[in-house]
């Protein structure tokens, strides 16, 4: 029997919005909505809440009821969706460029949408989304990254790399249902200014609706008159670039880099003031209380780039995006005096790829934290409950600290999308700039909650108090990125930390005695994805092997011995251990999941890790109880499946990169997922999952206190396994070897009820909401019919 649980969204940490056409306001409600991943946050500023979160892509506009998105995914059927704001219901969905929508605008009657392909599409098509029908379409030359619609939307303007055009519809062409008429396009005039890349493009408002107003890379603000003729500009005073706008009939808002935002007045293009700018790069935010602070940066303070900016006039807000993807909204009813312009609300999130999540042993956090890592070079702190949060700082209500790893405050840029804003950039250099930076690959907390350790790309390891978040060592442990770090069990007797990296070696450290090393291991031929410690040390990697090893006390020191080796015929990218210890779970290339015992080595169970037929599994997590098990797979979508039966009970999708790590909090209530996308996704799992692990937690924990009082005196051998040394060589995945298993996994359960429980320790897991009915129980329990 299959039980499908709901698992919604609860939370979002992150933006993704590149520019303008990614960001947008509604000024009935003064909400904001902008991407997280392939998801549509929409914020409420004055509430400081999430209002929540639609699973598609980019939102651009606002109209009435409703707002529009579009998907960035390359290749795989893009789409300009409608949602419905207040139902949170799509109800139009456009399909019709191939490879990706580059930027959309509603007409401000409602009646029309204008998308712009991607360069390899190269397509401007006007759609009657109501009736879901392209009414007018047209080629253009020129890479487009910006589009807006004249007041009266009888026409609308595209705007890129030396490119400004005007686009004219014939509403009594485009009022037949049944055909696409050409659509007529003129270039604006631009004189001198013919080589610049325009980055953002507005439509006059108000009196003002005559005019179209444009802004360029270099830094001027220009205006097109109703001829199309480039009728005055004026310079913005830059350091570098400026890269978006936002015009009403009162104000025109230009973004800038280094934080700057400047106002001027759409009549005359007369200067009006400059606007606060956000934090400065680097800021220790758990020290920012005060409100003062944040204008009282030291003058050679460097800022991140405004690359997105949207003015609500109902509420006088101006919402500002920067690219160290944080985002602020401001109060600015008052521009004669910029000093008197208030933060209303703002968030500071991860700038690039999170790599990884620690939320166990968090001993000196309060409830609902939990630490994150980055290629930005940053480890987080986070909590998702506020209520517990002592020490509030004014720049983010769910961000509590930052631990940054070096001084190159350049990390904390994403780059890549600066460099999209720029003329001739293709986004390959900011790829390749990701690529040198060293980032924070992994992170773990000591079994006693004193220390955090983390690894970067570059091998070297860190040690930091996790109650001051002070760094207490710096150690070059290998010559290659470390993937993954791990800590002894406190049974066992030993402190230690267990090291692997794409260096193929595993290095041993002695927590309890400054983390000197203890052996050093290279039985892998290639990268190593994962370590754990479970009654052996267990290790796989992209080898396809898997390494059980126990530990023995000798004369020289305590030394590592391989017991099992087992291998298989797919590379092995992730392994966790279920608390009971007898099974570690590996995730596999061919999306399977595999069971060993750490007894023998011996795979005990294979079934499917993920609902597609694509992609690899890329990481396993088996929650605190033991009875669920959260899969990522490389088509971006994550699972969670019953750990004993191999059904599947729940499925999420929402980022737009491969998952890099999945964790259940510490309370059974949330599952939560970072991404490639640079996105933290919190999920709610259903009432019914958690009330499941936690009356499986309740059980365990009696005999799980009794055995280690017993196994108390037995510590000072220091050994982590029963058995005496010995090596033994699996063969690979035969098809003798898979009946064999088989066999043994199917045989205990012909036994009494009695026999399972003293062999296999299956029935603790059964379900109490399933039938009292022995046999009925048992087969929910293994899946075996």
């Amino acid at each position: 029997m299959t039980f499908v649980f709901q698992v919604t969204l609860e939370k979002v940490l992150g933006i993704t919005a590149p520019g303008n056409r990614a960001l947008a306001c509604d000024p009935r409600t003064g909400l904001l909505a902008y991407p997280a991943g392939c998801v549509v946050v929409l914020l409420n500023p004055r509430k400081n809440k999430h209002q929540s979160a639609l699973t598609s892509c980019l939102p651009v506009a606002t109209n009435d009821k409703c707002f529009k998105d579009f998907g960035l995914d390359l290749g795989h059927m893009p789409a300009v969706r409608v949602w419905e704001v207040s139902e949170r219901l799509q109800v139009a969905e456009l399909q019709e460029h191939k490879y990706g929508v580059a930027c959309v605008a509603f007409s401000p009657n409602g009646k029309y949408i204008v998308s712009v392909g991607y360069q390899h599409d190269m397509m401007v098509n006007v759609w009657n989304w109501k009736k879901n029908v392209v009414v007018a379409a047209n080629k253009v030359s020129s890479k487009v990254t910006a589009v807006s619609f004249s007041d009266d939307s009888s026409y609308f303007v595209t705007a890129g790399n030396r490119h400004v055009k005007f686009w004219y519809l014939d509403h009594g062409k485009t009022s037949k249902v049944n055909a696409t008429v050409p659509l007529l396009g003129r270039s604006g005039l631009l004189g001198e200014l013919r080589n610049n890349f325009f980055s953002d493009v507005a439509c006059g408002r108000g009196r003002q609706a005559s005019s179209t107003f444009c802004i360029t890379s270099s830094g001027l603000l220009c205006e097109f008159n109703d001829r199309r003729l480039l009728d005055k500009w004026v310079e913005l005073r830059v350091s570098d670039t400026a890269t978006c706008l936002s015009v009403t009939d009162e104000l025109i808002f230009c973004g800038c880099s280094d934080g700057t935002v400047r106002a001027f007045s759409p009549v005359n293009l007369h200067f009006l003031c400059t606007l606060p700018r956000p934090h400065c790069l680097g800021a220790d935010v758990a020290s920012m209380v005060d409100a003062s602070q944040l204008f009282s940066c030291r003058p050679e303070a460097r800022y991140p780039d405004t690359v997105a900016v949207t003015y609500d006039p109902a509420n006088r807000w101006l919402s500002c995006v920067y690219n160290d993807h944080s985002v602020y909204v401001w109060d600015v009813r008052d521009l004669r005096d910029p000093r008197r312009a208030g933060k209303l609300y703002s968030a500071l999130y991860h700038s690039s790829c999170v790599w990884s999540l620690e939320v166990r042993g968090a001993v000196h956090l309060p409830p609902g934290s939990f630490l994150s890592c980055s290629s930005d070079n940053t480890i987080r702190l986070w909590n998702i409950d506020g209520h517990n949060v002592v020490n509030r700082n004014i720049l983010s209500h769910d961000l509590q600290k930052v631990i940054y790893v070096d001084d190159n405050i350049t990390s904390l840029l994403d780059t890549e999308s600066a460099n999209t804003e720029k003329a001739g950039s293709s986004g390959s250099e900011g790829q390749q700039a990701d690529q040198s930076r060293a980032g924070i690959r992994t992170l773990r907390v000591s079994p006693d909650g004193q220390h955090l350790a983390s690894g970067d790309r570059m091998g070297v390891l860190r040690i930091h108090e996790l109650d001051s978040m002070e760094e207490i060592m710096n150690v070059q442990a290998h010559d290659s990125e470390i993937l993954c770090l791990e800590f002894s069990k406190p049974d066992t007797g030993l402190q230690l930390l267990a090291t692997a990296s794409r260096d193929r070696l595993i290095h041993v450290l002695d927590a309890g005695r400054d983390y000197s090393l203890v052996q050093t291991l290279d039985e892998h031929s290639s990268s190593i994805t994962a370590v754990r410690f479970a009654g052996q040390m267990i290790s796989c990697g992209a080898d396809k092997s898997v390494y059980f090893r126990t530990a023995q006390q000798t004369e020289e020191g305590l030394v590592f011995t391989r017991t099992h080796h087992v291998v298989r015929k797919t590379t092995l990218y992730d392994m966790d251990v279920e608390p009971t210890r007898k099974y570690a779970a590996v995730g596999c290339q061919d999306r399977s999941i595999r069971y060993h015992t750490h007894l023998n080595g011996k795979q005990k169970k294979l079934y499917k890790g993920s609902q597609g037929e694509d992609g690899t599994l890329i990481k396993v997590q088996i929650d605190p109880s033991g009875l669920y098990i959260a899969a990522s797979c490389s088509d971006k979508n994550i699972s969670i499946f019953d750990f004993y039966s191999g059904e599947c009970v729940a499925t999420m999708f929402g980022h737009s990169e491969i998952v890099t790590g999945v964790r259940f909090s510490s309370d059974c209530r949330h599952l939560i997922t970072v991404s490639g996308d640079s996105c933290i996704f919190v999920w709610r799992l259903s009432p019914e999952l958690t009330i499941r692990m936690r009356q499986r937690l309740a059980d365990l924990q009696p005999p799980s206190s009794a055995q280690n009082s017993q196994n108390a005196p037995q510590q000072k051998v220091v050994t982590l396994s029963s058995e005496a040394p010995r090596v033994v060589t699996m063969s690979s995945d035969s098809d003798k070897e898979e009946e064999e298993e088989e066999e043994e996994l199917s045989c205990p359960y012909m036994a009494t009820v009695g026999s399972l429980v003293e062999e296999t320790g299956l029935l603790p897991f059964l379900s109490r909401h399933e039938s009292q009915n022995a046999t009925c129980r048992l087969i929910y329990a293994t899946g075996i019919d």
